[in-house]
């Protein structure tokens, strides 16, 4: 089952934010609190928005976190996914093409992401499901400021 997030599956969304980090060896960057996660989540007008995996068991398999973005190309809303993530113990269940399957559905534009350029399984899995990597373009960032 794919639902939004509620208040109480805070905790366990900042659990696998976490449990993602460690995956790709960057979990020295993770300052995020569950007051940021609630704040971002649940205010008034949310900055991000959260959609869960739920297992047969009732447990949270999975998540992904995204925001809305708008292609002035395309004059359409669209979604950047900034994190998807399933538990290992829920894998090749289903949950992480329901979860894209749901993401493609809120929206007739764009849906983009990035993905780290060791991570072949991921590549393949989104290839199968018809994406493709973007060519041509360089990712700049400017750091958060303290």
């Amino acid at each position: 089952m794919i639902r939004p997030a509620h208040e109480d599956d805070v905790p366990e969304i900042l659990a696998m934010i976490t449990e993602l980090a460690d995956f790709e060896r960057l979990s020295d960057l993770v300052v995020c609190t569950e007051v940021d996660l609630h704040r971002a989540l649940f205010e008034p007008h949310p900055a991000i928005f959260d959609t869960v995996a739920v297992a047969d068991d009732g447990h949270i398999a999975g998540h992904a976190l995204w925001f809305r973005t708008f292609s002035t190309f395309l004059g359409r809303t669209g979604i950047w996914l900034e994190d998807i993530y399933v538990r290992p113990t829920h894998r090749r269940q289903g949950h992480a093409a329901a979860l894209m399957a749901d993401l493609r559905n809120r929206t007739d534009g764009r849906v983009e992401w990035e993905v780290l350029d060791w991570n072949a399984d991921a590549m393949a899995f989104y290839e199968r499901l018809g994406a493709r990597p973007e060519t041509g373009w360089t990712k700049y960032r400017w750091p958060a400021q303290p």
